[in-house]
């Protein structure tokens, strides 16, 4: 009997199957079609009609999606193997991402971090209705990796039971006193004897933001600052996708079926915030989008204004109603800088038991986990960059640091893998795995793997910001012609008089990174000078702070 061909899920789609499989993603029974996906994105809706404005899908790989076929049944399995369901296959497509990116986000810029994810999948959508593998195993894999507080929707609804008003509040940081103001506010509009449901997403979210174990401490923590049986805790393993209004909207509908009847928007709803500083969509645009759809969203928008400390009424207060007085407060930017360099934060700000879990959490950008990913052709110079840049970091900088060299690795994480493009992008999988575990615990991944192809790159750099880790990409861009040159181990000569195949550069391609963070060209600077360079880079993105001495090469490579 054939066995069903299996799919390994990413920390986002195993979010995305919980919400299906519980019923939060209501009335999706399952990943979109072809049609559905079309309808959402051109009109934010189901093609039965049905409000929906964000697309849930299922990536493939191009393998596995040209290999699937409607009748099929795919087998959902997490990362260790366990099975937690499957899809009845009913459509297996190549989406437009940059259509879906324009649509739903607004924009196709990468560096807008929703577009980035998108742009990172795999190339096949798999549509389909999904099923539990069973309902024991779904039930020990959430208590195994979701926290304690966590409740499906039938849960909630049950614990509700329609006796007062709730009202939802959906958050991705930690909560200061402004959060706890804004929320009770939103209590106060809901009316007597309302409820608030504290749903903090806990799936992946944006690159850099506090680890979701940090943020549920503080969330455990605020919960005293309510009066008592007033607010409940309730973790929402969702994967945002950061797509501001289209995503109020999305959020709101998710909370109905928890049984909220009320849900607060405020100045920047699930925004991803600018480059330069502020916000990327404009400000109240997620209220006036939820405003314009309010009759059919079966949940009531709680619209509120931006709010202040007020210096003079020692309290938070609307901007709007400010009246001129002294208003105060501490940009995202600044308690960043703060926290790490262990200034004090004042109380008005936020509860001392809020700022000491967040001291514990935050180590800024120079003191957490990192990895650098040296990419480029064989004999182009990354291992002797790579090597130099260990070197450097290990005199100067705090952290741990772990070389990863390919041609190490190879010979004993990936003893056995071929040269076929499967098995290599499984060797830099497995690289970007143990790189995402260094990071985890703040230490530095220095990674030189020739990593042809940009999908699994993008992988990789997923694996490391999941873990919470800052990825940076450095392209070694040293031409075909002069690492042919050099050839220190004869395989371009041996390529090209056909003695080997599958040579990258030769007879496979080498995909060029589009948005590498430092490109050098290794072929017309010195070592120690491209260093220098790289240096400069790391330094400019925060990476690192101190100015080591940067260590000459042994050899040139």
């Amino acid at each position: 009997m054939p066995t069903s061909p299996i799919h390994v899920l990413t920390a986002r789609q195993r979010c995305d199957l919980e919400l299906l499989l519980t019923g939060a993603f209501a009335p999706l029974e399952g990943y979109l079609d072809a049609a559905d996906w079309q309808s959402v994105l051109q009109d934010m809706r189901l093609s039965n009609g049905a409000l929906w404005p964000i697309p849930v899908v299922l990536d493939v790989s191009e393998a596995l999606g040209q290999s699937l076929a409607a009748g099929d049944t795919l087998r959902l399995e997490r990362s260790d193997g366990t099975p937690l369901g499957s899809v009845a296959v009913s459509d297996c497509y190549h989406p437009d991402k940059l259509l879906e990116a324009a649509a739903v986000y607004g924009t196709t810029d990468p560096s807008h971090p929703g577009v980035a994810e998108l742009l990172a999948r795999g190339t096949y959508y798999v549509a389909g209705r999904v099923s539990a593998w069973d309902a024991d195993t779904l039930t020990r894999a959430a208590a195994v990796e979701f926290p304690p507080e966590y409740q499906t929707p039938a849960m909630l609804q049950q614990h509700w039971s329609g006796a007062h008003p709730v009202v939802a509040f959906q958050t991705r940081n930690p909560l200061h006193h402004a959060h706890i103001a804004v929320t009770q506010a939103g209590l106060e509009q809901a009316g007597a004897g309302a409820r608030l449901l504290l749903h903090p997403a806990i799936g992946p979210t944006k690159p850099g933001d506090v680890e979701a174990s940090y943020r549920m401490r503080v969330y455990r923590a605020v919960l005293s600052h309510y009066p008592q049986a007033t607010a409940l805790l309730s973790p929402l393993p969702l994967a945002m996708r950061m797509a501001g209004p289209r995503e109020a909207l999305w959020h709101a509908l998710i909370r109905r079926n928890y049984g909220a009847t009320h849900f607060i928007i405020g100045r920047g709803h699930a925004d991803p915030g600018a480059a330069a500083g502020g916000l990327f969509y404009p400000a109240f645009a997620a209220q006036e989008l939820f405003a314009r759809h309010a009759s059919e969203m079966g949940i009531t928008g709680i619209f509120l204004p931006e709010y202040a400390y007020s210096q003079t009424r020692r309290r938070y207060v609307p901007m709007e109603e400010a009246n001129g007085e002294a208003l105060a407060g501490i940009s995202g930017t600044e308690l960043r800088r703060r926290l790490a360099s262990r200034e004090d934060i004042p109380e008005w700000f936020s509860p001392p038991e809020v700022i000491q879990i967040l001291r514990q959490a935050y180590r800024g950008a120079d003191r957490r986990g990192l990895v650098i990913w040296f990419t480029g052709l064989s004999a182009s110079g990354k291992s002797t960059l790579a090597g130099m840049l260990a070197r450097t970091l290990e005199a100067g900088d705090e952290r741990a640091v772990t070389l990863l060299d390919g041609d190490v690795v190879r010979r004993f994480l990936s003893k056995g893998l071929s040269f076929s493009r499967a098995d290599r992008d499984e060797n830099i999988r497995r690289i970007g795995f143990v790189a995402s575990l260094v990071a985890r615990h703040g230490g530095i991944a220095v990674v030189a793997a020739i990593s042809p192809y940009r999908q699994a790159r993008a992988d990789a750099r997923r694996l490391v910001e999941e873990a919470g880790g800052l990825f940076i990409e450095v392209h070694v861009a040293t031409p075909l012609e002069v690492c042919a040159e050099r050839d220190p181990k004869g395989l371009y000569a041996k390529a090209m008089r056909g003695e080997i195949t599958g040579f990258t550069g030769v007879d496979d391609p080498y995909e060029v990174p589009e948005h590498a963070e430092c490109v050098l060209g290794a072929s017309l600077q010195k070592p120690p000078v491209a260093l220098a360079t790289l240096m400069g880079v790391l330094r400019q993105l925060g990476a690192v702070t101190a100015k080591p001495t940067v260590i000459a090469a042994r050899k040139e490579a």
